[in-house]
């Protein structure tokens, strides 16, 4: 009997037509991986070898292998670690499991960014050192984990599993000097 293989095939983004009309592809990548499957890759064609998006995926979990495939275009395959854990903490937060019981919950999913992103800071900025929100998004907010981080906050998220919801905890701290 032929081996049957339960893998997913990659996801293809080809990102060559939005830098010729110069557009810039990252909110794409971005949108490419929120919609992959449980242990799916990327596999992303680009007319230069996308150096900075390596780093990036890394902290998102996946490793790479990136090729020439015609006169200066690349082919960079990112699969999913099977180490990554299921939650994202900041750097510098403990354990969210000995955090307190959210203060606040703020249900913004129906909304499009980056009014997630502004509402979760505003709601932070009333709460007190110590303090827990809760609140689920319809995408991972990307650009809010570092202004969380340089405003002082820890912060731990994950996607709900159906994957259509990703659900974020921020404990309120001081901000850095």
């Amino acid at each position: 009997m032929p081996d049957v293989s339960t893998e997913i095939a990659p996801k293809v983004l080809d990102v060559r037509p939005t830098l010729k009309n110069g557009g810039e592809p990252f909110q794409e990548i971005m949108r490419a991986v929120q919609e992959l499957l449980p242990g799916q890759g990327l596999k992303l064609v680009a007319p230069f070898r996308p150096q900075p998006l390596f780093r990036v995926m890394e902290g998102r979990g996946f490793d790479h292998a990136a090729r020439e495939i015609e006169s200066g275009h690349w082919e960079v395959l990112f699969t999913p670690r099977a180490d990554v854990p299921a939650v994202e903490i900041s750097a510098d937060a403990d354990r969210p499991e000995t955090w307190p019981d959210p203060s606040r919950h703020l249900d913004l999913a129906d909304l499009d960014p980056p009014e997630p992103m502004v509402r979760i800071l505003a709601a932070v900025e009333n709460m007190e050192e110590g303090e827990v929100l809760f609140a689920v998004l319809s995408r991972e907010p990307l650009f809010l984990f570092p202004e969380l981080t340089k405003r002082g906050h820890q912060w731990a998220g994950n996607f709900d599993d159906a994957g259509t919801a990703y659900r974020i905890l921020v404990r309120v701290g001081r901000p850095k000097d």
